[in-house]
């Protein structure tokens, strides 16, 4: 299987996994959409921020608080389901593992929570993509981290070089 962590169906119901690392690892299945799996982690990621941020109306702290809450969470659990679903595709960094984008987005949505408007949480998603695809020094050199770690950091790192945009750009984006 190991083309670049890309499955097929058939393939998958062949495969021994474990369920609750592979709900995980693909954030509910987002992981095995197509094309561009980390981006539609991403998507879903942001559309679950903004539908909370926009049919709860929490305060600024709240939505802070929650938004730290879910990445710590998200940590926890996507480190050792990304481990797990790497081990049984044996595949180091495999595409359909998603769990690290929805991470990054965290991070980087965590200046918008001051003022979660559309243009500052669409400007928190482009900004995390150049980021996670470009990736500069040193969120290439984190993939290197073991196993689950690898796959989470270098996204958190990411998160972080966006979330800062974010915060700069916060001023004329509003």
């Amino acid at each position: 299987m190991n083309d670049g962590g890309h499955l097929n169906l058939r393939e998958l119901r062949t495969m021994r996994v474990t369920p609750w690392a592979w709900a995980v690892a693909t954030f509910a299945g987002a992981g095995f959409l197509r094309p561009g799996p980390g981006t539609w982690g991403s998507i879903v990621a942001t559309l679950l921020y903004s539908a909370v941020a926009t049919w709860l109306h929490p305060a600024p702290g709240p939505l802070l608080a929650g938004t730290l809450v879910a990445l710590l969470i998200t940590v926890s659990a996507g480190v050792p389901a990304a481990t797990r679903a790497a081990r049984e595709s044996q595949s180091e960094d495999p595409g359909f593992v998603v769990i690290d984008e929805v991470a990054g987005m965290w991070v980087a949505l965590l200046p918008a929570a001051v003022h979660p408007k559309w243009k500052s949480i669409v400007a928190a998603l482009v900004f995390f993509r150049i980021f996670d695809m470009w990736k500069p020094f040193p969120v290439h050199q984190l993939e290197k981290l073991p196993e689950g770690w690898g796959i989470v950091c270098d996204d958190l790192a990411a998160g972080l070089y966006a979330g800062i945009c974010l915060l700069l750009l916060m001023h004329w984006i509003q």
